[in-house]
């Protein structure tokens, strides 16, 4: 391949680790973060960093932020990941936290995908950010109102990245010719066709770029340009591109999850097979299909959630590559049932009226009176048994004193349709034809 080629059979870095920046004037992309003013830039601005859960997609720039806000704030900083860390490392680095506090040097421990450490783990780390003995920038691809844990969450500010735009990748890619040494000094060449595929193919994930652009480099001609072919060769390799670890990029989760609730099975299963040739976990895969049953298909079909969380139970016990048949059988199941979110929408509009008018008191008919003194309160008094009734059923007052509002409305889809018209015959004024 002549002396362009031989530029980069080295061992050095990757491209994506050699081209990251170090301050945020070199930070492409994430400006309702980083730009100017905003949260980010005025904290690094400020000298004072503070605790924060960067919650976004892989190759968003979660770790070059928390290099760039440490190195910004003169701060020491330390790097686990959750994946292949435990409490003692976590101790380790709080006792050295303690002996940099106690000569005024702040301590930031940032720990990549966050979101995999137990609750135990987690815990570990309450009382150290709390009195700020470390600064904590945890890094994480899931939502983590669900994966940590309320009370570090609650000393944390949560930030949210996106996935970069094709401008943003553009500019990272144009950037890295001027900063990587070996780039700068070359003659490498793409044409703008070959250019705009490398950008649209990483999906709004730099990191993704980077690497298969410095796939491709091993495949250039003499003359230095990467042709169309080497980079088609280099994206025959986009399994060996993913994050092993886990990681998932949020428009492929939500593609899938869209064709599931749009009952379409073939493009669910599309999208399902792309996240599981990319490395996805199946249990993260399982468990989004126990809420898309629930929240999507619920009593239109009552088989649906038991059948998800069984399939949950089936990958979690057999494991890959067998749990691909099981996540299979699920997303069809669910993608061809018919839909309904009116589960969904009851407890949304319920709990928006608690939210609004409080927790009111709970009827006296409608509580139990295991005490004598209960009883002599009436507890539980001219509360009338449903099943001493034909058909188990009775007109009765179980709403709150002054108060009776529909939450739940049924559909006329499925076994739905079933609940809708029993609910019309044993509440008519409720449930109007």
């Amino acid at each position: 391949m002549g002396k362009t080629t031989s530029l980069f059979n080295t061992n050095l870095p990757p491209l994506a680790d050699r081209v990251r920046p170090i301050t945020l004037n070199g930070f492409i992309g994430q400006n309702h973060l980083a730009g100017k003013n905003k949260i980010i830039f005025n904290m690094v601005s400020q000298g004072k960093p503070f605790s924060m859960i960067l919650w976004g997609p892989p190759g968003s720039g979660k770790t070059t932020l928390a290099r760039i806000i440490a190195k910004s704030t003169d701060a020491k900083m330390a790097e686990i990941s959750a994946v292949s860390s435990g409490v003692k490392d976590i101790r380790n680095i709080i006792n050295q936290g303690k002996a940099n506090y106690d000569i005024g040097i702040n301590t930031i421990l940032f720990i990549d995908e966050i979101h995999r450490f137990s609750k135990s783990q987690q815990d570990a780390l309450l009382h150290a950010v709390e009195e700020g003995i470390i600064t904590l920038i945890g890094a994480t691809t899931e939502n983590p109102s669900f994966e940590v844990i309320s009370p570090l969450l609650s000393r944390c500010r949560t930030l949210k990245l996106n996935p970069l735009n094709e401008d943003a990748l553009d500019t990272i890619l144009e950037q890295s010719f001027k900063t990587d040494v070996l780039l700068s000094n070359s003659n490498i060449r793409l044409d703008e066709s070959v250019r705009k595929k490398l950008v649209y193919s990483a999906g709004g994930d730099a990191r993704k770029m980077l690497n298969t652009f410095e796939i491709a480099l091993g495949l250039i001609d003499n003359n230095g340009l990467i042709t169309n072919e080497a980079l088609e060769e280099a994206l025959q390799t986009k399994t060996q591109l993913y994050d092993k670890s886990g990681d998932y990029h949020y428009d492929t989760i939500s593609a899938f999850i869209k064709s599931v609730r749009g009952s379409d099975p073939d493009a669910a299963i599309y999208w399902m097979a792309v996240m599981l040739e990319g490395g996805e976990q199946p249990e993260f895969i399982a468990r989004r299909l126990v809420i898309l049953a629930a929240e999507d298909v619920g009593n239109a079909d009552p088989q649906a959630l038991p059948l998800a969380v069984a399939g949950s139970q089936a990958v979690h016990m057999i494991g890959m590559p067998e749990g691909a048949i099981v996540l299979s059988q699920v997303t069809t199941y669910l993608a061809s049932a018919p839909k309904s979110n009116a589960s969904y929408l009851a407890v949304n509009k319920a709990q928006e009226r608690v939210r609004k008018d409080g927790t009111p008191g709970v009827p006296l008919h409608l509580r139990n009176a295991p005490t004598q003194l209960m009883k002599e309160e009436n507890y539980g008094k001219d509360y009338d048994y449903p099943h001493n009734h034909p058909d188990h059923f009775t007109i009765a007052k179980y709403f709150p004193k002054d108060m009776e509002e529909i939450f739940y409305q049924p559909t006329n889809l499925g076994y739905e349709n079933f609940i809708r018209e029993r609910l019309i015959k044993y509440w008519p004024d409720r449930y109007k034809q």
